[in-house]
């Protein structure tokens, strides 16, 4: 008889080869994810070293301005102070993209990109949580400021801020002013888009386009997720494929049966 071949699953079926298993697909991975990762260190560190702390830069007049901020939450500055939970996030976001990597076909590769993107973005700013730490002040008026907190044995009674990382003089306050000081890990951002809706346009007319200072690993971040989302929904569901001597007709046996005379 045949030899039967043993059972094979691979995403998608069709017998395709897995993702892990092709150079080609770990290529356009970490390509993207290092080159995204690269550009995002490189903007945030040459943003911050040459641009002045209350300067902005018109990178494309009337559309994009730089200008340096810092973040101590997520994107959209949501989950502000909760500087463990988005560590933590970016470390299972890592894992997320080596397992759907590790699980995808080798010709899928607008999601090899996506996953880069992702991948990138992730480690941008788990880079910026872990290593760039600056102080979150809380002013009694419910107001936030981040920078550092300069000590002064001159200005007794009074707390002396300044801006993030060089030290220069930001504000003197009392210290009755200062409700609360935490020093955590904050993201580096200086991408800020300046449009205005037009007026006449319903709810929004006004407002800005987009409201929230961001930076290349935010961008990268939440267009990697967009386009995940895109191909996940347009690749078509296929079955797993079956195991090949459950589809193919078994083959008649050479053994005749003794037939015995009437």
């Amino acid at each position: 008889m045949p030899e039967t071949p043993p059972n094979e699953y691979h995403a998608g079926g069709g017998g395709s080869t897995l993702a892990y298993k092709a150079a080609n697909a770990h290529l356009r991975l970490w390509l993207v994810a290092i080159a995204l990762l690269i550009l995002d260190l490189w903007s945030k560190h040459a943003i911050f070293k040459n641009l002045p702390p209350t300067t902005g830069y018109k990178f494309i007049p009337g559309v994009v301005e730089f200008y340096r901020s810092l973040n101590d939450g997520a994107v959209f500055g949501s989950m502000t102070g909760m500087s463990s939970v988005l560590i933590a996030a970016s470390f299972f976001a890592f894992l997320f993209v080596l397992v759907a990597f590790a699980w995808s076909e080798k010709k899928q590769r607008v999601l090899h990109v996506a996953l880069g993107m992702v991948l990138a973005g992730a480690l941008g700013n788990f880079y910026d949580r872990t290593f760039a730490q600056a102080d979150v002040i809380t002013f009694d008026d419910g107001s936030k400021f981040i920078g550092l907190v300069v000590d002064g044995e001159e200005n007794d009674g009074y707390v002396r801020i300044g801006y993030w990382p060089e030290g220069s003089e930001r504000a003197l306050y009392s210290k009755e002013a200062v409700v609360k000081i935490r020093s955590q890990g904050v993201v580096r951002d200086f991408i800020k888009f300046v449009p205005h809706f037009p007026k006449w346009v319903p709810l929004v007319g006004g407002k800005e386009v987009w409201p929230w200072v961001f930076n290349v690993a935010d961008a990268s971040l939440v267009c990697g997720v967009g386009l995940l989302l895109i191909t996940v929904w347009l690749t078509p569901k296929q079955e797993p494929r079956r195991a090949r001597h459950d589809t193919e007709p078994k083959e008649q046996s050479d053994t005749v049966p003794d037939q015995t005379e009437a």
